[in-house]
């Protein structure tokens, strides 16, 4: 079972999560309090086999929206999220990691505390030597 932090942080949703995108319907719908426009600086998002990775990497940035999920359903949508992403803390085998990032927003510019699902370190140091690189940062647009 997922822990569930004390503080309820927004989420950077960056690929099948985003609004249009399969994962919104099924996940989001319904559950968050706003969704809006922001970016990840310090990552590069990769193409994955029909969801992207992003990968903390200095030079890069990562668009996507920040999701405030509803106070009553936050520690369900934790656990569905972690369980989506395949992350489990501390297992070897999780194809993400959920860290706590600054994102700032396209709006107003503020930058705000979120939890963001990064490729785990075995996935990124693959897809650094070999995998697809979405120049934009942008899945959306890809």
């Amino acid at each position: 079972m997922v822990s569930v932090t004390a503080q309820q942080l927004p989420f950077f949703v960056y690929g099948t999560l985003r609004p249009g995108e399969p994962n919104h319907d099924l996940f989001l719908r319904g559950r968050t309090r706003s969704e809006e426009p922001g970016r990840l600086d310090g990552a590069v998002l990769y193409e994955g086999p029909g969801y992207p990775y992003a990968v903390e990497d200095r030079g890069g940035v990562v668009h996507g929206e920040v999701v405030t999920a509803l106070p009553e359903v936050y520690g369900e949508l934790l656990v569905a999220l972690d369980r989506l992403e395949e992350y489990a803390p501390g297992d070897p085998r999780s194809l993400y990691e959920r860290v706590e990032r600054e994102v700032i927003l396209d709006g107003d510019g503020r930058t705000v505390r979120a939890w963001v699902y990064v490729a785990a370190p075995s996935v990124a140091a693959r897809l650094r030597a070999a995998g697809t690189p979405i120049g934009s940062g942008d899945w959306s647009a890809r």
